[in-house]
């Protein structure tokens, strides 16, 4: 089976900055692995099918997290999620651009614009009384609502090469999809921002297409392992102060 080519570039792009993973847990909404830095992924692939365990399992702290990361090219995507948020404990955050809030932009650059978003935001109601048109991509069927241009992923190459901006979940990167959005960018060409803390915030996305990475660094490692494993849901400033700070990447 072919490997993703993103993924490995990623990883070659971070592996410098590989060290022992000092703590790896799997929340119900998110997974993280502090090594170096601490790096956040969404969690895929929850609930998992009787015995369908991750590998290694209960012996990952330890582990480096360049042999973590290479998870990220598993289809068990408990596993995958693992393997993301190791790619990100490898990155080291951008410097400066704190806090900057990547609702704005998007809603600003969105404006009269035909808008395909990958995932749904929380702010995609403000997004569609802004754009001239707004198409979002879902997996999950039961989002699916044509009436409202709510489409599932399979749609993605019918939009997207026509789109003027591409706002793609960082998450998409679990499931192997981010790479194949950015190709299909490539083909018309429209602003594409990585959003979300899933969102590895490396040049090597530059190179596929994008044009802002807006993520999340960890400032405040224990406090968010904590509320994560303890169920915790969005991770935002108001549930999480003084412990993410939100960054921006321009090319």
């Amino acid at each position: 089976m072919r490997r993703s080519g993103l993924i490995d570039d990623l990883i070659a792009a971070a592996a410098a900055n590989s060290g022992p993973a000092r703590d790896v847990r799997v929340g119900v909404s998110w997974t993280a692995v502090h090594g170096k830095y601490c790096g956040l992924a969404k969690t895929y692939g929850i609930p998992v099918r009787h015995g369908n365990y991750t590998r290694n399992m209960g012996n990952l702290i330890g582990m480096t997290t360049l042999d973590l990361a290479d998870y990220a090219q598993s289809w068990n995507l408990v596993e995958a999620s693992i393997g993301c948020a190791a790619i990100l404990a490898m990155t080291p955050p951008p410097p400066g651009n704190d806090d900057i809030n990547a609702r704005e932009i998007i809603l600003e650059r969105g404006a009269g614009a035909r808008v395909v978003m990958v995932g749904a935001f929380p702010f995609a109601d403000a997004l569609r009384s802004a754009a001239r048109e707004l198409y979002v991509l879902e997996l999950g069927q039961e989002q699916i609502d044509p009436g409202r241009r709510v489409l599932p992923e399979s749609a993605a190459d019918y939009v997207i090469p026509d789109c003027d901006l591409l706002v793609v979940t960082g998450s998409t990167l679990i499931n192997k999809s981010l790479e194949r959005f950015l190709a299909l960018a490539r083909q018309g060409n429209p602003y594409t921002i990585v959003l979300g803390p899933s969102t590895v915030m490396s040049e090597v996305l530059f190179d596929y297409g994008a044009h802002m990475l807006a993520g999340a660094v960890v400032t405040n490692a224990q406090a968010i392992l904590n509320k994560l494993s303890q169920s915790g849901g969005m991770l935002e400033s108001r549930v999480c102060p003084g412990e993410i700070a939100f960054k921006v990447m321009q090319r």
